[in-house]
């Protein structure tokens, strides 16, 4: 079985996901301070506690960028909680809808699996300021593949 240490992270990731460790979860986005808060069947919920001052623009709000990449980690680990052994997932579609700009502070998200085939998920996802009121929103289409 030459293959099966390559996806033994990856099932290993997902195993993480369904089982709700948030704490052991890795992503190079924690440097930013984005950590996960909870994980379910099909869903992700996220805190941005504070940015660091490269994720904000020049009138002092959260760059769309680095709300992307906020987003992008609430829907790679809703997806990934409802994939199986020996499967993936990678974005096929994305669109993001900037309500209102974010100012620094506490941003929280939310995402859920909407459909899962055999081959293709549909996810959305929001994202919330300080005040509660969503500022972001998004939808995604999700390629799965299984190895």
């Amino acid at each position: 079985m030459a293959d099966a240490k390559p996806r033994a992270p990856l099932n290993d990731l997902n195993r993480l996901i369904r089982e709700n460790r948030v704490a052991d979860y890795p992503s190079p986005n924690l440097a930013l301070g984005m950590a996960p808060v909870e994980f379910g069947s099909g869903t992700s919920r996220w805190r941005w506690q504070v940015q660091p001052a490269v994720a904000l623009n020049p009138f002092g709000t959260v760059q769309g960028g680095y709300i992307a990449v906020f987003i992008d980690e609430l829907l790679s680990t809703a997806i990934a909680s409802v994939l199986e052994n020996d499967e993936w997932a990678m974005t096929a579609e994305f669109k993001i809808n900037f309500l209102r700009p974010l100012a620094p502070g506490p941003i929280d998200g939310n995402a859920r699996v909407i459909r899962r085939s055999r081959t293709l998920a549909f996810l959305d996802a929001e994202a919330a300021g300080a005040d509660g009121n969503v500022a972001v929103t998004a939808s995604s289409t999700w390629a799965v593949v299984r190895r």
